[in-house]
């Protein structure tokens, strides 16, 4: 089995990567984060290789944590290869793991592919796995600034960084508004 992965970016589809190690080209299902990267760069990958009659397909995620949680969210009847990606694409493992923790199924509904009888098994399947979840006023409130400036437009990778500079015990909108400053700078 194929478990990570580290090469060279030969090509971009709107869902997948065509990563070179040693002179073989791995086609790899990936997240829009990773899509960002140019052509030529290089790329390091913790991968799932999910083997069918169909054929073979490989989903790949940028650190081990979050590979961990796409196996979990796999485990849940409903959700394959293919939508747990979709899920991890539209907001970061946190976010999804405090909207099974709320029982907040409108943030799974938005993702193309799961409807309310999914988005329902996810968060009755993974409540005790995800376990209980402290909601602090910062963390409820980063993820609603980071869906905030996403939806103005600002890539996934800038969101994050510039998040990481903005004082989280803030109300909402004076995170937004630092956010926006660290943006407007970069």
């Amino acid at each position: 089995m194929i478990a990570f992965l580290k090469g060279t970016i030969l090509e971009k589809g709107l869902t997948y990567i065509i990563l070179e190690n040693n002179g073989i080209g791995y086609k790899v299902f990936v997240t829009p984060e990773t899509l960002e990267l140019k052509q030529g760069d290089e790329a390091a990958l913790y991968t799932y290789l999910k083997v069918s009659d169909d054929g073979q397909s490989l989903f790949g995620l940028s650190d081990f944590a979050t590979l961990q949680f796409f196996e979990m969210l796999i485990t849940v009847s409903g959700v394959g290869p293919k939508v747990a990606l979709a899920i991890l694409s539209a907001a970061k493992v946190d976010t999804i793991k405090q909207a099974i923790a709320n029982q907040d199924a409108g943030v799974f509904t938005r993702i193309s592919g799961v409807g309310n009888k999914t988005a329902e098994r996810i968060i009755l399947e993974l409540k005790n796995k995800v376990g209980t979840i402290e909601v602090s006023a910062g963390v409820a409130g980063s993820s609603e600034v980071f869906e905030a400036l996403v939806s103005l437009g600002y890539n996934q990778k800038e969101v994050r960084e510039a998040l990481k500079r903005v004082n989280t015990t803030l109300p909402v909108q004076e995170q937004l508004k630092q956010a926006l400053q660290v943006l407007g700078k970069a």
